[in-house]
């Protein structure tokens, strides 16, 4: 029992170790090997996580195994403020996402999105032009609509007013119902000299590929669901692994007690021989 919460965190600290080198790697390449603004995006985060796990995992794994308590409390320390952020940050998620929906159309298979109906946090957020134009970046990249075209080519204007659409395609892809626009193709519509709308996302549309209604509200909106719908998902993904940390937290305090009752006894045996 003496060495077991020792070994155990040592364990699981070897195991994150090896994890980190990989998701270090991964950061700098993508900044050296980055070519697009969605490959630049995600550089920066992934190299200071990789470091993050790199030198915790460090701390706890010499700390334990060596049973160097300092290494070992500094671990323990940064392993309570993260069950903390990761607390805040999941109470955060629920709190954000709680507010805004699609709007359902009669006689259509998709639904539209209005920006005004996400909260505040998330719309400053997309409403930021840099933050926007990497997303956009990235949603050309990832050829969203370019996908949604080829697959959906052939529909008529009736067709495609049955389909399924995903909140990004709906956003992002076609202009929004209230244009009165002329069908020709998924991403091809002509405008009407006859449409009145004050709708700005009908003059914000153009049929370039790179351009369509990515500078929409509709699609920022649309991305604002998408992400909604995330970070529920990994709103519970955090709870499982808040638990996780508690209970290595908890081992690591067992760790911790015996490295001093260690310490103790070995000043103890040094003063008294």
């Amino acid at each position: 029992m003496f060495r077991l919460s020792n070994n155990l965190v040592g364990i699981l600290n070897f195991i994150t170790f090896l994890l980190s080198i990989p998701i270090l790697w991964a950061g700098i390449w993508l900044k050296n090997k980055g070519t697009s603004e969605c490959d630049k995006f995600f550089d920066t985060p992934v190299i200071v996580l990789g470091i993050f796990l790199l030198l915790v995992s460090l701390a706890g794994l010499i700390g334990a195994c060596c049973r160097v308590s300092w290494l070992l409390w500094t671990y323990l320390l940064v392993m309570f403020l993260l069950i903390v952020l990761l607390f805040c940050f999941t109470i955060f998620a629920f709190v954000v996402t709680n507010k805004g929906a699609g709007q359902v159309l009669s006689g259509k298979g998709y639904k539209e999105y209005k920006l005004g109906d996400y909260s505040n946090w998330l719309q400053k957020r997309v409403g930021n032009e840099k933050n926007w134009r990497k997303i956009k970046s990235c949603l050309i990249d990832a050829k969203v609509c370019s996908d949604f075209n080829q697959k959906f080519v052939n529909d008529t204007v009736d067709v495609l007013y049955t389909r399924h659409l995903s909140a990004l395609q709906s956003g992002c892809c076609k202009p929004s119902d209230s244009c009165g626009f002329i069908y020709k193709s998924p991403t091809n519509w002509e405008k009407t000299t006859t449409n009145s709308t004050s709708d700005p996302d009908c003059n914000a549309w153009d049929n370039q590929t790179d351009v369509l209604c990515f500078n929409c509200n509709s699609c920022k909106a649309g991305l604002l669901d998408n992400l909604k719908r995330d970070w529920k998902k990994v709103a519970v993904v955090n709870i499982i692994f808040l638990v996780f940390l508690i209970i290595v937290y908890s081992v690591g305090c067992c760790a911790f007690r015996n490295n001093r009752r260690d310490n103790n006894a070995y000043s103890s045996g040094w003063k008294h021989p």
